[in-house]
């Protein structure tokens, strides 16, 4: 196996153009229902089609249809559209995070709260514009959730193979929901714990961004269980890296290439492996200083910078440098231990160089 590749294993066998075409043609059909309901509705349609096709890395439906290949299923359309639904799930996930986060941006454009906010204002409507973006957020992001089941079930896969892949769909949809709980709690108590901090990543974002899509891939490929257990020891180290990652960009990241505001995490106050290893290694003074700026959200560029050089020079960004290459050679080394397809086995090496080496 090598760690170069040529093409990204998300453009091969046509994948990114053929998941944007089941989002499109879906996402069509959508915005007729809504607007054959209301006029009022077409903004709604237009928010989820702008939020679900202008952006988005497609990591999770690229893992979900490697893991199929990998496990001998044969390649189709409708196997794409199902597994498209998981950017319906992750669709989902931001709108929801991005409101509780209070964040004003995702991928350079509005938040969705904000934009339907800023509807709201420029309409001159009654009542508060806030509480409004809020109300429509949550409501918007509920329905991505339905719709990826939606999408799931009408991909055109027959029904003996949708049965075997919904426990694992369900499943994962739970973790998320509880994970984002998890982190919300995790903030309100100011648990700033290794262990707590590496339980939330994995639930609100490791298992659902390679485990689970991986898993269910599997599940509709009808594979083995010895493929089922190879994934989940490639898939939950190389989600726990990829978080990781995450955490890193969402400190040091390059707001050109996040699309999010620098230091936007720890305005946020989020208790990251990131955070949780600088105030382990920390002196008290060092503590209490990342404390009293962790979640203040008038945090200036000074104060982000400060906070950046206490978590550099306790060593919790080398440590969390050191556990990303860690957790992506024991996920590499899973990939060893069961027969998969040779080109499936690639794509699935170059999906973990691409989750965990990415600046965006």
């Amino acid at each position: 196996m090598t760690h170069a590749a040529p093409v990204s294993p998300v453009d091969r066998a046509g994948l990114r153009q053929r998941i944007d075409k089941a989002l499109t043609e879906f996402l069509t059909g959508q915005r007729g229902w809504l607007t054959a309901v209301d006029d009022g509705l077409l903004p709604v349609a237009e928010a989820i089609e702008e939020f679900v096709l202008g952006g988005g890395k497609r990591l999770r439906p690229a893992f979900g249809y490697w893991g199929y290949r990998g496990a001998g299923g044969v390649d189709s359309d409708q196997v794409v559209a199902a597994l498209a639904a998981l950017e319906f799930v992750q669709a989902s996930a931001l709108i929801h995070d991005d409101l509780m986060d209070r964040s004003d941006t995702r991928r350079g454009e509005p938040a969705v709260h904000r934009r339907f906010a800023a509807r709201h204002r420029a309409a001159g409507w009654g009542g508060d514009a806030d509480s409004f973006g809020d109300a429509a957020a949550i409501l918007l992001g509920d329905l991505c959730l339905v719709w990826s089941d939606e999408l799931l079930h009408s991909a055109g896969l027959a029904p003996t193979t949708v049965a075997r892949a919904r426990p694992v769909f369900d499943e994962m949809r739970t973790e998320v929901t509880v994970g984002q709980y998890l982190d919300v709690l995790t903030q309100a108590t100011g648990d700033t714990s290794l262990e707590r901090a590496g339980k939330v990543a994995r639930y609100k974002s490791a298992k659902y961004t390679v485990e689970r899509p991986l898993l269910l891939g599997a599940a509709l490929a009808g594979a083995p269980a010895e493929v089922h257990a190879a994934y989940s020891a490639y898939g939950l180290p190389l989600g726990e890296a990829f978080q990781l990652r995450d955490d890193v960009l969402g400190v040091f990241g390059d707001p050109e290439r996040t699309g999010k505001p620098a230091g936007d995490d720890l305005r946020e106050g989020k208790r990251t492996y990131l955070v949780a290893a600088a105030l382990e290694t920390l002196d008290p003074a060092g503590r209490e200083l990342l404390l009293s700026g962790l979640g203040a959200p008038d945090l200036d560029a000074a104060g982000v910078a400060r906070l950046r050089e206490l978590i550099t020079s306790s060593g919790a960004l080398a440590r969390t440098e050191r556990r990303i290459a860690t957790l992506t050679e024991g996920a590499l080394a899973a990939l060893t231990t069961v027969d998969l397809d040779t080109e499936a086995r690639q794509a699935l090496v170059d999906l973990a160089m691409a989750a965990t080496r990415r600046t965006d």
